[in-house]
């Protein structure tokens, strides 16, 4: 490592506030793999990965990174890095087969274990309650298309509240509802595959009506640690300054952002512009209640960031950021390129600066009611070969890391233009490289290369770059 990077390692750590968070992120059904051992059912995204096509290359999670046998040496990889959190998801078919019915003891001691080596180890648990997977059986019966998925799901949470409540230090309700829902039930390039486009709002209302009763259950449960959610947000802007891609732009920020935080932070939905109505009209059954439900104060707020969105009107290429989708080709509207910015392995523009617009733009609309703010994922899949003999060296993630997180520092320090805002940490996604849902294997975020034919773990350049501003933050405090 050259003496340029230990410079920014130095400065970075430097502008780290007292207590600043510095974690990795993962999800159950991205890593574990044993998809049928110990009593697991099955969930939407097991029979998703079977359909041909749906999946680059024909990549199988049923072993991913082999996490479920080898959480001892992940631990230990984590240790190693010096990370303060470890995010992770708990698999609900993994807890409650069939997402109802009894509990999955041997499902619960698989956490229960990981939880107390973590803690063990030094490293916070953030346990995300819901990463995608939903049990088969709740996917049959319509998924969050389905109200009773809610109430199924706060089941499944008072069960995980009880047997852990003691010892995670934070929970996530659900992890990025709106890919669920786009994904998921608008487009289909994500399990369940459905292709309802508008008529998919309904997953939304329920996924937050799901959030909304597992704060509840916590609470109820009285859970020790804090209680929060995970959004994807991405800052929008129109490709031109007509009405028609101005107003397309509005149309897809409360799709993509304001549906989700507006009904979480104010207890409200956003009101669309008129032309797009009919568009929100799925929305509209709401009962009374559900959004006090909804509303719930939490005691933080995660944002996932990955990049900004330039919207021109118009249908466009079947293109969406992370992958092909038919569907979107006959939506009004579509994603225009950023030429400026240099992309990643995603074809993602590399735009750090929207992050701190993102901060700034959450306060202005949210105001009093956005709570501490933690980055619960950022980071950047490259190609990167399959087998390697020693370090990937990844510099241009050292390089989005290192500005990605330096932009958030800056804007949420003094004199930032999001100085308002109570930022406590950042999560790096991911510690491993790992099924990467659609894009298969194809995609690599990891800290640490994972070898899928042997399961060799060798950790990246980035990895060390990571593990030296932990070091370094603590070499600060102590002068």
């Amino acid at each position: 490592m050259n003496a340029r990077d230990s410079g920014s390692v130095e400065d970075l750590a430097a502008r780290l506030r007292p207590g600043f968070t510095l974690g990795v992120a993962a999800a159950a059904f991205q890593i574990e793999g044993s998809l049928t051992a110990d009593g697991r059912g099955p969930s939407g995204w097991d029979a998703f990965y079977e359909k041909p096509g749906a999946i680059v290359d024909g990549g199988s999670p049923a072993v991913a990174c082999d996490h479920y046998n080898r959480a001892d040496e992940d631990i230990a990889l984590m240790q190693e890095l010096g990370v303060d959190s470890y995010r992770f998801s708990l698999s609900w078919p993994r807890i409650q087969p069939g997402g109802k019915g009894a509990v999955n003891q041997r499902g619960l001691d698989f956490y229960d274990r990981l939880i107390d080596k973590l803690l063990a180890a030094g490293i916070s648990p953030m346990a995300t309650l819901y990463h995608w997977d939903t049990p088969l059986e709740l996917e049959h019966a319509g998924g969050w298309m389905n109200r009773d998925t809610a109430e199924r799901f706060a089941v499944y949470c008072e069960a995980a509240a009880e047997r852990f409540g003691d010892r995670v230090e934070y929970w996530v309700t659900m992890n990025e509802p709106v890919s669920v829902t786009v994904q998921g039930y608008a487009l289909g390039v994500h399990a369940p595959g459905r292709e309802l486009l508008f008529d998919s709002l309904p997953a939304a209302h329920h996924q937050l009506l799901g959030h909304g009763m597992a704060v509840r259950a916590l609470r109820s449960a009285g859970v020790k640690g804090q209680i929060g959610v995970s959004n994807m947000h991405s800052p929008v802007e129109p490709a031109s300054n007509s009405l028609a891609d101005r107003l397309m732009t509005q149309a897809l920020d409360l799709i993509l952002n304001r549906i989700y935080a507006d009904a979480i932070l104010l207890g409200q939905y956003p009101k669309p512009p008129l032309p797009m109505k009919p568009w929100f009209r799925s929305l509209g059954t709401v009962h009374d209640g559900d959004l006090e439900l909804i509303s719930q104060p939490l005691d933080f707020y995660g944002l996932n960031y990955y990049y900004p969105v330039k919207v021109a009107a118009g249908p466009g290429p079947a293109e969406i950021p992370t992958g092909r989708s038919p569907e979107m080709s006959k939506v009004p509207f579509h994603l225009a390129a950023y030429q400026e910015y240099e992309t990643t392995g995603f074809g993602w523009p590399v735009a750090p600066e929207y992050l701190a617009l993102l901060l700034r733009e959450m306060k202005d609309r949210y105001g009093e009611a956005l709570p501490p703010v933690y980055i619960t994922e950022g980071g950047a899949s490259f190609p990167e070969p399959g087998h390697v003999d020693g370090p990937v060296q990844d510099t241009n993630r050292i390089t989005y890391l290192a500005e990605h997180l330096g932009h958030a520092l800056t804007a949420t320090g003094p004199g930032g233009i999001a100085e308002d805002v109570d930022l406590r940490g950042y999560y790096v996604w991911t510690l491993l490289d790992n099924f990467e849902w659609a894009a298969g294997y194809s995609q690599r975020f990891g800290l640490i290369h994972v070898d899928f034919e042997t399961q060799e773990r060798t950790p990246k350049d980035s990895f060390y770059w990571y593990r030296a501003l932990g070091r370094a933050r603590h070499h600060h405090r102590h002068i």
